[in-house]
């Protein structure tokens, strides 16, 4: 069995190894992420077709750069998700793969989102001396409880870098301000996401892939 922890709490699997598919669609370096599940107790492993993730306990969706590279997550690679999630497995999308959890984005009308939650992303408006891409540290505001965010402190510091952000819905469970508040987080059911970079954010980070671990 193998363990990990996240400000040292074990996590363990429920039945045999926890297997969490990690998916390499041409959109960052999945380095720094396999790393930070490993940190958490997950043995990872890179689908190299759809018909892989049978054996996941749980699949993350990264991703940097622009919406229309989602386009690689095909017709196939979307049944074999909607097949995942119909067993029990969790779903989890990191940044732009949050993103793609949503309807679509104004970055690339064309391209269709997982559709799991309502909404389109928009672009994050410049306004005053507040930079686009939003890069670095900023803190995090919870609007209700949740399992994903569960042990994390209102104020919270999170590592970002985007242009793009998913509105506040009913799906929202961490919010961010940078000119605007945006979701930085969501959760429904077995559909998670957050817009910044948990395996960039320290103990914090650690704590939320774990806490998304532990419920698996």
């Amino acid at each position: 069995m193998r363990e990990g922890s996240a400000d040292g709490e074990a996590v363990a699997e429920h039945e045999g190894i926890v297997v969490i598919a990690l998916l390499d669609y041409g959109a960052g370096n999945l380095a720094s992420v396999r790393k930070a599940l490993l940190a958490v107790g997950a043995d990872v492993c890179t689908p190299a077709v759809a018909a892989d993730l049978a054996s996941a306990r749980g699949i993350i969706v990264p991703g940097v750069g622009h919406f229309a590279t989602t386009e690689a997550l095909d017709d196939q690679w979307r049944a074999g998700i909607a097949a995942a999630l119909d067993r029990g497995a969790a779903l989890l999308g990191i940044c732009l793969g949050m993103q793609w959890l949503f309807e679509g984005s104004s970055e690339a009308p064309g391209v269709r989102g997982l559709c799991a939650f309502p909404g389109i992303c928009a672009h994050l408006a410049a306004n005053g001396r507040r930079k686009i891409p939003h890069v670095g540290w900023n803190s995090l505001g919870m609007p209700r409880a949740s399992g994903l965010m569960s042990g994390v402190v209102p104020g919270a510091q999170v590592y970002f870098t985007h242009s793009y952000v998913a509105p506040v819905t009913d799906v929202t469970v961490a919010t961010t301000s940078y000119g605007v508040t945006f979701a930085s987080a969501v959760e429904r059911g077995r559909i998670a996401g957050v817009q910044f970079h948990p395996e960039k954010s320290g103990d914090v980070g650690l704590r939320i892939l774990g806490n998304w671990l532990r419920a698996l």
